[in-house]
């Protein structure tokens, strides 16, 4: 039996039914099943993708296995799964969110968040992970001891047992459920994501089940306080190892706080800044473009999050023997082994892409800098992603458009090039296209130009935009996304080359003894402070793309340069790569 959709005045009378006024910090011991819910696939209103988060109240017992609940779908990239199989969500969240956002308020009603249990009390801060629960029937009565001569009556079977396995990591699509742009964030930071269960014992339930907690195996860790070292306090070392550790926790994020526990470890084990790397593979992908692997002469340890670790659109500086030492985007690969693609500047006599490409050759070694983890940040609350490249700079996007293509997000290359000559890695785009128009290529020898007011202006609603190219196509997407209003957060800039001279500056080092370091006018910060104090200051980009190399401003004017910074993190940072500070400032690095 399916439920129908209620009018604004029966969500009200709902709200006030099913969610209570109660105290979600207080403990309690058992709660109520109110709704039980389950849904098909089906693609959601204003996107192509399909979702299970349209879940109907369903009537009547039904089985719960170790997947879910029976005829529930999911959207495995995401959804479903062992530690994933029952989503649980707090009824009495949903009045608090329909008075902070009246617009939508029709539609904060249970089963919105495309639960499958609609509990009125077990809420994020007073369930832990690990939990044990039991799921009976206020109906059920033990039977009376038989008499000797009556026969044993047949035995009930064992209850359903539940296990809390992790909170719930928003997405996208509940921005499209709510019609609110940006919302799913705030579920996180407001601790009102929801939890899973994974089944311990399959068995039967049904709304008016009792939910009993049988067994209490972490009691320091709510789901709240997950929450907060897994979205606010990430480099909490104590903390992501304690995490790290918990087997009840769902691999999701147990990884990922293991994976931070062995950045940290790498980090402050890395002695040597510098590897050697040899050239395995030299490919001319056009006749400008050419794509080099390099490997690692003695690998670091590696294991399986190791590779991981670097992040799509991460970079590595390359030291050449001309003394040059350039950053490059990485193709594809990890800390060990990695591509990158080279776009030959004939122009520049001097220069790192001339050396590479004449000079250069397969058995050849390469001093690598420790490869950056730090990549483009992943816009998971967007609906859609816009990419805009120009020549080489599709280097800097091909990794994380296979990425959201492998998790089944939406998105969009424009890419402009001299002619079709000039497409390179045209396999892996052809892919990512796969006919369905997902890859629009701009021949200038064709007369296609790009035009990134248009692109603008047909932009899908809470898209994310991405630019990478040569200065004119650059210059031109930050003109237009000013002049449309794009907020700072929904546009990433990812520039070739950066300005970097400018007048002479003087820079306190606080927390360094009050050190006093002059930069001249073809110098930067960053490799002022590498001189004055080693590896002490790490860097990646060395454009003002990534914000690796930022440092902390105590006093001072600064020339802000880069796009890596908000407007607000200006005002108590500077990105030492590229901005230029004016007279003398003091810092902390």
């Amino acid at each position: 039996m399916t439920s129908t959709t209620p009018t604004p005045s029966e969500t009200t009378q709902q709200q006030q039914q099913q969610a209570p006024q109660v105290d979600l910090h207080a403990p309690f011991t058992s709660d109520t099943i109110v709704q039980v819910r389950r849904g098909r696939m089906k693609p959601m209103p204003g996107l192509t993708i399909e979702s299970g988060i349209d879940k109907q109240v369903i009537d009547g017992p039904i089985f719960v296995n170790k997947w879910g609940l029976e005829g529930d779908e999911h959207d495995m990239t995401f959804h479903g799964g062992l530690d994933k199989a029952v989503h649980g969500y707090c009824s009495t969240h949903y009045p608090t969110w329909a008075s902070e956002h009246p617009s939508a308020s029709s539609r904060f009603i249970p089963g919105g968040f495309g639960e499958n249990l609609v509990l009125p009390l077990m809420n994020e801060r007073n369930i832990c992970i690990g939990d044990i629960y039991s799921v009976t029937s206020p109906s059920t009565v033990s039977p009376s001891s038989p008499s000797s001569s009556s026969p044993s009556p047949p035995k009930s079977p064992p209850p359903l047992l539940l296990q809390v396995s992790l909170p719930r990591q928003p997405c996208f699509k509940l921005n499209h459920r709510f019609l609110l742009k940006n919302f799913a964030p705030q579920t996180y930071k407001l601790h009102r994501t929801g939890y899973y269960f994974r089944v311990l014992r399959e068995g039967y339930l049904q709304a008016g089940d009792a939910i009993t907690l049988v067994e209490r195996k972490h009691p320091e860790w709510t789901i709240q306080r997950i929450q907060k070292y897994l979205h606010h306090e990430k480099d909490n070392l104590e903390a992501n190892r304690a995490l790290s550790e918990i087997p009840e926790l769902g691999a999701e994020c147990r990884d990922a706080f293991k994976a931070r526990v062995q950045k940290a470890l790498r980090r402050e084990q890395r002695k040597i800044k510098w590897r050697e790397f040899k050239v395995v593979e030299k490919r001319r992908e056009t006749e400008r473009i050419t794509a080099f692997v390099l490997e690692a002469a003695e690998p670091t340890d590696s294991n399986a999050g190791d590779q991981d670790d670097v992040k799509p659109g991460a970079h590595a500086k390359v030291k050449l023997g001309n003394g040059l030492v350039r950053a490059y985007s990485i193709v594809d690969g990890g800390r060990n082994k990695f591509q990158i693609g080279v776009s030959l500047d004939p122009s520049k006599t001097r220069g790192a892409s001339k050396y590479l490409h004449e000079q250069v050759d397969v058995g050849h070694t390469l001093q690598v800098n420790a490869v950056s983890t730090a990549g483009i940040p992943i816009a998971s609350a967007a609906s859609h992603h816009i990419f805009v490249a120009g020549g080489v700079g599709i280097t800097a996007f091909l990794s994380l458009m296979e990425y959201y293509h492998s998790i089944n997000y939406s998105y969009i290359l424009h890419y402009a090039v001299r002619s079709e000559d000039e497409v390179p890695f045209r396999t892996r785009l052809a892919q990512l296209d796969s006919g369905s128009g997902q890859v629009v290529i701009y021949s200038k020898a064709a007369g296609q130009r790009l035009d990134v007011r248009r692109i603008i202006d047909d932009m899908q609603w809470n898209a994310q935009l991405y630019f990478c190219g040569p200065k004119r196509l650059m210059d031109e997407a930050a003109k237009e996304t000013k002049a449309h209003g794009i907020a700072e957060k929904e546009v990433h800039f990812e520039a070739f080359e950066a300005d970097i001279s400018g007048d002479p500056f003087e820079v306190v080092v606080a927390n360094k003894g009050g050190a006093v370091i002059k930069v001249g006018q073809e110098e930067t910060l960053l490799e002022c402070l590498e001189k004055q104090f080693g590896d002490g200051v790490e860097s990646s980009c060395c454009v003002g793309n990534c914000g690796t190399c930022r440092v902390e401003l105590k006093a001072g004017r600064v020339d802000h340069r880069g796009t890596a910074l908000t407007e607000e993190e200006k005002s108590t940072s500077m990105l030492s790569c590229v901005s230029r500070g004016v007279g003398c400032i003091t810092i902390e690095i």
